[in-house]
């Protein structure tokens, strides 16, 4: 079997209540010795808060994760001064490589000279935030998104994602934003420079994991345990296998792999 890309939202788990067996289907093939990388678009926690709640969640220690923080901190300069509309997830990968990081939720920085606004997911988004972030970019700032997800699944449904908060400030701006996460440029370079042998692409979402495969022109999994639903069978992106749930897909491509069908 090949190596594997996982998102996590809808795969791994909705909130904080997992997919049942998706963990236990990941461990087993890490036992195997085959990588799987992690993959989400969500910036809003840090790495190794992804990484605890995956061992929690009975995967072992050490698993890698890429974050769509980790894409955009790779557009960003080292003498750049960033203004960051985002989580704490990805405050900290922009202080690993900016300059500087100031913070949208501070009123002070309403006239400060930045580089770059980037924006991700972020919770407590209010409208002081969205309107420092959009005045940065009318003023020349460039403009970087995290990811254009307009909604991302939880236990109870789905919630407005970080496309929601990039949206706002892009009308307000009259400026796109340059997308770094699935299924865009610079998470592709990522896993190609991650992955160099290729992989499969497990995802609940045909505008992210499919087209990011795509992109990619690796096999992918699509999954019905989140986003996507069989009701929105059949879906416009190639699918290598398309099951209810990861451990299924994991059962079904052994399957293939045995017997050759």
């Amino acid at each position: 079997m090949p190596d594997w890309v996982v998102d996590l939202d809808g795969v791994v788990w909705l909130g904080a209540r997992p997919v049942p067996g998706s963990a236990a289907a990941l461990a087993g093939r890490l036992d195997l010795g085959e990588r799987v990388v992690f993959c989400t678009n969500n910036s809003s926690e840090r790495g190794a808060e992804k990484v605890a709640s995956l061992v929690a969640h009975g995967l072992p220690a050490g698993v890698e994760v890429l974050t769509s923080a980790d894409a955009v901190a790779a557009m960003v300069e080292p003498t750049w001064r960033v203004l960051c509309l985002g989580g704490p997830g990805l405050r900290e990968a922009l202080e690993d490589v900016a300059s500087e990081v100031l913070d949208a939720a501070d009123p002070t920085t309403a006239s400060a000279r930045v580089d770059a606004v980037v924006v991700g997911l972020d919770r407590d988004v209010d409208y002081g935030r969205i309107d420092r972030a959009a005045r940065a970019v009318r003023s020349g700032a460039a403009f970087l998104a995290s990811n254009a997800d307009a909604t991302f699944p939880d236990a109870d449904g789905l919630r407005p994602g970080c496309g929601a908060i990039v949206a706002a400030v892009q009308t307000a701006s009259g400026v796109a934003p340059i997308v770094a996460g699935k299924p865009h440029g610079p998470m592709v370079e990522l896993l190609r420079s991650s992955l160099p042998d290729g992989g499969v692409v497990v995802g609940d979402r045909t505008d992210t994991d499919g087209r990011l495969a795509e992109a990619l022109g690796w096999p992918f999994v699509l999954v019905l345990s989140g986003v996507t639903t069989e009701a929105d069978l059949p879906v416009d992106v190639p699918t290598a296998c398309v099951a209810p749930d990861l451990a299924t897909a994991v059962e079904t491509l052994d399957d293939w792999c045995t017997t050759g069908r």
